[in-house]
């Protein structure tokens, strides 16, 4: 039963205990008392003083629940479509038959009859109109054109991980002053440790394909490097971004890795030699996403994020004919973005997003779900992944994507399965220890059949 101190004798009553009081709780509550042995927040424990022995009658309790210290959220693996993996290459138009591949159809001085090879600059004149009672094939402005196509194709990767725990271990975690179920426990963590590894992958840095790790391939293809471009990737060399660069004395050529995607590989040109004329440009193509990274990645060239950046970035997605889903960045840049707005007297709508996984959709107010902020209603999902693509070392801010996940997803060949053998079940025969290993599996790889319908936002900074 609780007493309240109305006087200084209830006050002392509940400091020293004295008969008919409550105890000791004030003097307990600032680790003076703490029982016997070595209190909490004392550096001696006066009652052990006087006697032998009495240490031994006291122990800290952990108890069974175990506190996580870390932030393992995976908002950007939960937003990502996933696709069950049916095919493993997918056929995309790159190009008109006339007019181009740009957003816009192209014209200019090239006369079909004279030049079929390229209609990117067809003539005015020439691009559909005929004469009356036109000759099939005789007239220049009346001949057979084509559609450009290609093929791209994945291979599915497989992530997976492994872990142990002996008998002793299992049976020792039941007893004394264990954490109980060390499976169901170690198997939880292992789990969230699995998914965020996943989300690790989907935003490795694309430098990361050029630091000389050789089975970065064996990765699922990361978002940053399927939301590039071949100006970008030139840029990044030219400005030493990348291990193998302008600065390197090897070679000029750009790491297969950073280039290659899906079958096929991003076109960047180097010109001259070390140490004079160096200079990588990007050729565009159909590989290209729209990214934004300012005048060049050398140092002092990051910007302030500015809402034009964003609204340009907006409207050129949508001039290509995409139409962003999902803004995913850092919450650095998320916190930049509402400070804009409010400084503008604007404010962030909130939305309810729901993850998708395999077709399934989750219940509205359910875990599952997260509230998001959103800008011209598209959803902002913060990420503590998010790189930070630079040169700068102060203020910078995560870079931002635009993803039209109509258009991008995640193939699930497998979906995440776990197995476990071992000694308690009879077989440790099958693991070769006395105890159990347990593992999680997953095989996909991410996609993309519209590249000009993604964006992305590099190089920037805090005002």
């Amino acid at each position: 039963m609780s007493a309240y101190i109305n006087t200084l004798k209830d006050l002392e009553a509940a400091t020293y205990g004295y008969a008919g009081a409550q105890g000791n709780a004030l003097l307990k509550s600032s680790g003076v008392v703490g029982g016997f042995g070595t209190p909490h927040d004392a550096s001696s424990n006066p009652f052990s003083a006087s006697a032998s022995g009495l240490g031994d009658l006291y122990n800290v309790l952990y108890g069974q629940k175990v506190w996580s210290m870390l932030n393992q959220e995976v908002n950007a693996l939960s937003m990502l479509a996933k696709r069950p993996y049916t095919s493993s290459g997918w056929r995309v138009l790159k190009s008109r038959p006339a007019g181009g591949s740009g957003s816009a159809f192209g014209i200019g001085s090239t006369d079909p009859g004279t030049d079929t090879a390229d209609l990117s600059g067809i003539r005015p004149d020439r691009i559909g109109g005929v004469a009356e009672n036109a000759t099939l094939g005789g007239d220049s402005s009346f001949r057979a054109l084509s559609p450009e196509y290609t093929k791209l194709y994945v291979s599915p990767k497989t992530v997976a991980h492994l872990f142990e725990f002996s008998e002793l271990g299992m049976e020792l975690a039941a007893i004394d002053d264990g954490v109980g179920d060390i499976r169901s426990i170690v198997r939880e963590d292992m789990g969230k440790h699995h998914a965020e590894v996943q989300q690790k992958m989907l935003l490795m840095p694309l430098e990361q394909y050029d630091a000389g790790f050789g089975d970065i391939d064996r990765n699922y293809t990361s978002l940053m490097k399927i939301v590039s471009s071949a100006a970008e990737i030139a840029a990044m060399y030219n400005d030493n971004l990348l291990d193998t660069s302008k600065a390197d004395s090897g070679q000029p050529a750009v790491v297969d890795d950073v280039v290659r995607l899906f079958g096929t590989s991003r076109t960047v040109n180097i010109t001259g030699s070390h140490g004079s004329d160096e200079n990588a440009v990007g050729v565009a193509s159909f590989l290209d996403a729209e990214v934004d990274f300012g005048a060049g990645y050398a140092s002092g060239n990051a910007r302030a994020l500015t809402l034009s950046l964003l609204n340009d970035m907006i409207r050129r997605i949508r001039q290509n004919g995409g139409n962003p889903k999902v803004m995913l960045t850092g919450y650095d840049t998320v916190q930049a973005i509402a400070d804009l707005l409010q400084s503008q007297e604007r404010f962030m709508d909130r939305k309810e997003i729901v993850p998708t996984h395999n077709g399934v959709r989750g219940v509205k107010g359910q875990e599952v779900g997260f509230r998001v902020a959103t800008y011209y209603d598209i959803p902002i999902i913060p990420t503590k992944d998010m790189p930070s693509t630079t040169a700068n070392t102060s203020n910078v801010l995560s870079d931002i994507l635009f993803l039209d996940t109509d258009h991008l997803w995640l193939s699930v060949m497998k979906p995440t399965q776990y197995f476990e053998d071992g000694i308690t079940s009879g077989n440790p025969f099958g693991v070769g220890k006395l105890g159990n290993q347990g593992m999680y599996r997953t095989m996909g790889e991410t996609g993309c059949s519209f590249f000009k319908a993604q964006g992305k936002i590099t190089n920037i900074k805090s005002a």
